[in-house]
C-alpha cells in the first residue's frame, strides 16, 4: 500500500463554506493512487469538513440550521475559560466533524452527482487554514 500526503491551503472568513472538491481530487491525482481512500483533516477545533450540494440555497440553509442548533448568542461555558466569543464555533465544528474519508476508484473521488466536499469555517474571525490530505491505496 502507498500513502501520499498533501496540504490544502485556504483563507477563510466566518461561516465560509468552501468547495474543496477540486483540491482534494488534485491531491488524489498527484498521488498516483488509483484505488483506495483519501482522508482530509482539519487541524483545529473550529473548522469542519463534510459533503453537501454546494448551491446557493444550501449555502443559506446550512448556516441557518447551525444557528438554530448552536446559536451565536447563547451561553457557552467555553467563554469562562477564554472570553473569545467563539464557544458556538467549537460546538458547531464538533457536531460536523474535522475530517472526511472518500473512496477512490480508478483515480477519481467516488462522490454522488450533487455531492461536493466542503470546508466550513465555524470560527468568528478570518483564518489561514492548512488542511491535511492523506491518500492511501494502490
Amino acid at each position: 500500500m502507498t500513502v501520499y500526503m498533501d496540504k490544502i491551503q485556504l483563507k477563510t472568513n466566518e461561516m465560509d463554506i468552501v468547495d474543496i472538491t477540486s483540491e482534494v481530487q488534485a491531491s488524489v491525482s498527484k498521488s498516483g493512487i488509483n484505488n483506495g481512500m483519501v482522508c482530509v483533516f482539519c487541524p483545529g477545533s473550529t473548522g469542519a469538513i463534510t459533503t453537501i450540494e454546494h448551491e446557493p440555497g444550501l449555502m443559506h440553509d446550512l448556516p441557518a440550521a447551525l444557528e438554530r442548533i448552536a446559536p451565536k448568542g447563547a451561553h457557552y461555558e467555553h467563554e469562562k475559560m477564554w472570553h473569545d466569543g467563539n464557544g458556538h464555533s467549537h460546538v458547531r465544528a464538533s457536531i460536523i466533524g474535522p475530517s472526511i474519508v472518500v473512496p477512490v476508484v480508478d483515480g477519481r473521488l467516488q462522490l454522488g452527482t450533487w455531492q461536493q466536499i466542503v470546508f466550513i469555517e465555524c470560527d468568528i474571525r478570518s483564518r489561514n487554514r492548512i488542511l491535511l490530505s492523506h491518500v492511501f491505496g494502490e
